[in-house]
C-alpha cells in the first residue's frame, strides 16, 4: 500500500452523526500494562489496570481508540498525582475533547519489619489514581486501602478474657494537588487502627500484635473517624472519603462505614 493510498482512507470515526446524543465517557477499559509508580524510596515498577475516556460530541460519530493506547505507550515518568493531570491534559489535546477520565488500579508493595524481631517482609496494598476533567477542572484522586486488624471493644468490655478480632480493610480516598505519598496515606491508615499486620512474623512479634490490638480496641466506627482526624490535618487533601470494612470472625457478614469530607464546605 501506498503512501498516496493511506491518505485518502476514509476518517469515518470523525464523520458526522445526525442522532445528536452526546456521550459522556467513551474510550478504552481492562488495559493491563507495566506501569512506574513514584514512591518515597524512588521509582517501583508494578502493573496496572487501566480505563481511558472522553467526552464525545452529539455531532461526532466517534473517537480514535488507537490514541489512547499511544498516549499511554509514550508515558516513561513514574505515576503520580501531578503528572497524572499532565496526562489527561495530553488526553484531552490529542482526541480533541472537553472533559475526560482516567483511572489506574496497581498493587504497591513496602518492605516492612516485624515489631520486635525485626525480620523483613513484602506487603502489598490496593492503590488507585483517578483523575477528571470536567467544566475546565481537573482534579485528581489517590485511593490506598491497606489491611489491618481492629479488636471489639464490646467483646473485650463483656468477655472474662480474650477479645475477638478481624482483619479490616481502611482505604483513603483523598482529593489531592500536589504528590502526596502513597507511604502517609498507609501510615495515617495503620497506626488509626488497634494493630498493623505484617507478612512475616515470629513469636516475640505474634505476642507483641496480640497484646497491642487488645489495648487498642476499635470499632469500625473507631476506625474511620480516627483516619478521618488525619486527613483533616492534612493540608495536601482538599476532600476525602475514608472508608472500612471488618471481615467478622464471629459473624457471616463484615461491618462497614465511611466518612466523606470535603474542606471547602467547612
Amino acid at each position: 500500500m501506498t503512501e498516496s493510498t493511506l491518505m485518502v482512507l476514509p476518517d469515518v470515526q470523525s464523520s458526522t452523526d445526525r442522532r445528536n446524543i452526546p456521550i459522556q465517557k467513551v474510550g478504552v477499559k481492562g488495559i493491563r500494562t507495566p506501569i512506574l509508580v513514584k514512591s518515597q524510596s524512588g521509582a517501583q515498577h508494578t502493573v496496572a489496570h487501566v480505563e481511558m475516556y472522553v467526552a464525545l460530541p452529539a455531532d461526532k460519530k466517534g473517537t480514535h481508540m488507537s490514541r489512547f493506547w499511544t498516549l499511554l505507550g509514550s508515558v516513561e515518568k513514574p505515576f503520580a498525582p501531578v503528572m497524572l493531570k499532565e496526562v489527561i491534559s495530553q488526553m484531552l489535546e490529542s482526541l480533541k475533547a472537553d472533559e475526560g477520565y482516567i483511572r489506574l488500579c496497581f498493587p504497591f508493595f513496602m518492605e516492612k519489619k516485624a515489631p520486635v524481631s525485626e525480620l523483613e517482609s513484602t506487603m502489598d496494598y490496593d492503590v488507585e489514581l483517578v483523575a477528571e476533567t470536567l467544566n475546565g477542572q481537573t482534579t485528581v484522586f489517590q485511593k490506598v486501602t491497606a489491611p489491618v486488624t481492629s479488636l471489639c471493644p464490646c467483646s473485650k468490655e463483656i468477655s472474662k478474657y480474650g477479645a475477638h478480632n478481624q482483619r479490616s480493610h481502611v482505604s483513603i480516598s483523598a482529593e489531592v494537588q500536589t504528590n502526596f505519598p502513597i507511604e502517609k496515606q498507609i501510615e495515617m491508615i495503620e497506626s488509626s487502627a488497634s494493630c498493623q499486620v505484617w507478612g512475616l512474623l515470629k513469636r516475640s512479634d505474634e505476642k507483641f500484635v496480640t497484646e497491642h490490638a487488645y489495648e487498642n480496641p476499635k470499632f469500625v466506627e473507631d476506625l474511620v473517624r480516627d483516619v478521618a482526624i488525619r486527613c483533616q490535618d492534612e493540608p495536601s487533601i482538599l476532600s476525602f472519603t475514608v472508608e472500612a470494612e471488618n471481615f467478622e470472625s464471629i459473624h457471616n457478614h463484615s461491618a462497614f462505614a465511611s466518612i466523606a469530607f470535603n474542606k471547602d464546605n467547612e
